[in-house]
């Protein structure tokens, strides 16, 4: 996941208008906006999610599809009965079976943000494995304002990577596709958070 222009800007816009909360992600303070124009990537997933979660297609045809999407939705509809802590974890169960594929391998460019379908047909790269997290709980019923996409450099690696939060009301919780498990936020000493954003906010994260 390379995303060194993005992160040299977020690191260097003003915070017109910004409103500082608490520390929290990873201890951080926070800086919120609203303005998601500055992700078109983002905004880009959302729409072509809703566009493709219109039926349509045959399902004996190898196109990927709607129809073959029924697979992902009907996993979704297995779990809905249960408890909220095994949703989270069966969902992120789910999306890390999935193999870990570089953008410019899928899509013949550096950083290209998919949306659950194009995931499960052709896999994806970390923050792709976030997306379809957030958007298979927020299937289940999850309040995304509760979750976020999370960029993060990771010390250990020297690289940019993502992942998935939830706000459990008790936690947060981390849903990473390099990590078996759903752990604290509290647990994870090698990620520096840069920004983290859901379906109607965005913040920066700035060292206490």
């Amino acid at each position: 996941m390379q995303r060194l222009p993005l992160l040299l800007l977020v690191f260097t816009l003003p915070a017109l208008a910004a409103h500082k909360s608490p520390e929290h992600l990873f201890g951080y303070q926070e800086i919120s906006h609203t303005d998601l124009g500055l992700f078109p990537q983002w905004l880009s997933v959302l729409e072509r999610h809703m566009k493709e979660m219109t039926p349509q297609g045959q399902c004996d045809t190898p196109v990927f599809n709607q129809c073959h999407m029924k697979k992902w939705l009907a996993f979704l509809e297995s779990i809905r009965n249960l408890p909220a802590d095994q949703q989270i974890h069966r969902v992120n169960d789910y999306a890390n079976q999935k193999e870990y594929v570089l953008d410019i391998e899928n899509y013949g460019i550096e950083d290209y943000w998919a949306t659950p379908k194009q995931f499960l047909q052709n896999s994806g790269d970390c923050e792709d494995f976030a997306i379809i997290k957030m958007l298979s709980l927020k299937q289940l019923g999850f309040d995304t304002k509760r979750m976020r996409i999370v960029v993060v450099q990771d010390t250990n690696l020297r690289i940019a990577h993502a992942v998935m939060s939830i706000d459990s009301g008790e936690d947060i919780l981390i849903l990473d596709n390099q990590v078996k498990e759903v752990i604290s936020h509290k647990a994870i000493f090698h990620y520096v958070p840069v920004y983290s954003l859901n379906e109607t906010s965005w913040w920066m994260h700035l060292p206490n």
